[in-house]
């Protein structure tokens, strides 16, 4: 086998926490009524950032979590309860919600 070519194809269905965690986090402010701008001024962060970990594109530290979980008027210990049953009921509901990544493994 050619050494840049693929020794296998390996199929991961679950979502990442960060995902979950941006989804739960936009839910919150969203129930709230807040604008991003708002929720992102009382915890310390930029707008940017504050959008960037909503949409799962970023792993925020848990200093990061805590300070919008806290501008959220919640706990970080809530918030990861939350993401944990939202992972858990993904993780029930097979085909459900599943994002599908493939990851090639080179030989």
């Amino acid at each position: 086998m050619a050494p840049t070519s693929l020794a296998r194809l390996s199929i991961v269905a679950a979502p990442l926490y960060r995902e979950e965690l941006g989804a739960h986090l936009r839910d919150l402010r969203h129930r709230r009524g807040e604008r991003l701008a708002d929720t992102a001024s009382r915890a310390g962060v930029s707008t940017q950032y504050l959008s960037e970990i909503e949409r799962g594109r970023k792993d925020p530290s848990s200093e990061i979590v805590e300070a919008v979980s806290v501008a959220l008027g919640t706990t970080v210990g809530d918030v990861a309860i939350a993401v944990g049953h939202r992972l858990r009921d993904l993780a029930r509901a097979p085909g459900t919600s599943l994002r599908a990544r493939a990851f090639a493994l080179a030989a």
